[in-house]
């Protein structure tokens, strides 16, 4: 018997078996067959803003056709800047042309944007405060490429960061209103990057990203999941594959990590007789789970808490839905997890 069947968690063995997939799959999109998506919905929203905003500069690390940044160089090829394969330096030339007015909208892989280029991020650009905004693409588990290209730490590493705000976007509408906001803001900030084809689900929940708010979707009397970035979308599927008599169940999308709704999460979580899940494409170390469980502690409220997130350790490389299933974090897994949680 192989070593991968004699691991094999109760939380693989929960997956309906799939058709075998090819090393394509390790770049698949995340959208599911038939679902309706929204091409580069980052660069075209930077390119909207640009339009508005003379200050925007967007610069990149040999990453611009992989974080959408491609459009805006395409667009404003006078204010898009190349610079190179040199992560450390992409960060500390954004922070020098924020200090000359610009605002630097600086892309790449998240995990060189935090694990390479972190102590550039810290002391030049948040110590001063200064207005750059880093957008960067691959978070937590959407690429099968192995520990070396998973970002399954980059919440809790700038989450860390002092002045440093934090978000992590659902789909591409929260994606482009995102854009949106955080060019009016004035200060440092990372987000969590969707590329390419991306789903679009929030329009139907007459949904407005604003900067440091919390959004209940759809309540429910049974299950609260409480989410963030892609684990939105599947909690919403979790909560329409579970309705009709399996258990009620709500979603509140928190897409701002850093400042947290500390004020929403406590209300919806008062609420007695209900699971409460956190669910996210993060570590369980340090990101929304662990900042949710903080806050509740502080305010004295105590729901039954579970948590969906990838385990603290380094990832397979792999078919993304194959890894997605094995580290629970598919839509089939998580409505059988709380299934068991409910009995």
């Amino acid at each position: 018997m192989s070593t991968a069947v004699e691991n094999k968690t109760p939380t693989q063995s929960q997956a309906p078996a799939k058709p075998r997939l090819t090393t394509s799959a390790m770049i698949a999109s995340i959208a599911a067959e038939g679902q309706r998506t929204t091409a580069a919905p980052f660069g075209h929203a930077l390119v909207a803003e640009a339009e508005k905003r003379p200050e925007i500069v967007g610069m990149t690390a040999d990453l611009s056709k992989y974080t959408d940044l491609h459009i805006f160089g395409q667009a404003f090829p006078e204010r898009f800047l190349q610079m190179g394969m040199a992560e450390q330096l992409l960060m500390a030339a954004a922070g020098g042309m924020a200090k000359e007015g610009f605002t630097p909208f600086a892309t790449t892989y998240a995990v060189f944007a935090t694990r390479r280029a972190y102590d550039f991020i810290h002391q030049v650009i948040a110590e001063e405060n200064l207005n750059v905004k880093i957008c960067a693409a691959l978070p937590g588990l959407t690429t099968g490429y192995g520990p070396s290209h998973q970002a399954a730490e980059d919440l809790a590493l700038m989450r860390a960061i002092p002045g440093m705000t934090v978000i992590d976007p659902c789909d591409a509408l929260d994606t482009e209103q995102a854009v949106a906001a955080i060019a009016e803001y004035k200060g440092p900030v990372y987000m969590r990057l969707l590329r390419g084809k991306v789903p679009l689900v929030l329009d139907e929940y007459n949904y407005k990203f604003e900067l440091g708010k919390a959004k209940l979707l759809r309540d429910g009397r049974d299950v609260l999941i409480i989410s963030s970035g892609l684990m939105t979308m599947r909690a919403l599927e979790v909560a329409q594959a579970m309705a009709g008599g399996t258990a009620d169940v709500g979603v509140l999308h928190v897409p701002t990590i850093k400042p947290l709704d500390v004020a929403t999460i406590v209300e919806q979580c008062r609420r007695s007789g209900r699971l409460v899940v956190v669910a996210e494409n993060h570590s369980t170390v340090g990101g929304l789970s662990e900042a949710v469980a903080m806050t509740l502690m502080q305010a004295r409220v105590y729901p039954a808490l579970e948590v969906v997130a990838l385990p603290d350790q380094f990832l397979d490389a792999g078919a993304l839905p194959t890894l997605h299933d094995r580290y629970g974090i598919s839509t089939e897994v998580i409505v059988e997890r709380i299934k068991e949680w409910l009995k």
